[in-house]
């Protein structure tokens, strides 16, 4: 290989990785959402601890910026799981399309 390819393939390689990772903080903040006054981030962390909870009806957790909020957690585990899966399902076509484009 000359010096031009493995610059333009160092370039691509480059390109690729930054694009994942705006890819990555776009889905991320995607993922918040706000309830009761809280903040919170959908996703397996936050489902793992409405779990734990034993789905009691009214419980108090710590929402992202360490704020006790008194939730439902039937509905919020709801919201979450909705959110959850709208966001996953887009960022892996934009995921898919992005390394098509590779």
């Amino acid at each position: 290989m000359d010096t031009e390819n493995l610059i333009a393939h160092a370039r691509a390689r480059f390109d690729h990785a930054t694009a994942k990772r705006t890819l990555r903080e776009k889905y991320q903040g995607k993922l918040t959402f706000a309830y009761r006054g809280g903040m919170w981030r959908a996703g397996p962390e936050l489902h793992s601890t409405i779990f734990t909870c034993g789905r009691i009806g009214e419980v108090v957790l710590l929402d992202l910026y360490e704020n006790p909020v008194k939730i439902d957690t039937k509905e919020l585990l709801g919201l979450s799981q909705e959110r959850f899966n709208e966001q996953m399902n887009a960022w892996l076509i934009e995921y898919e399309e992005l390394n098509k484009n590779r």
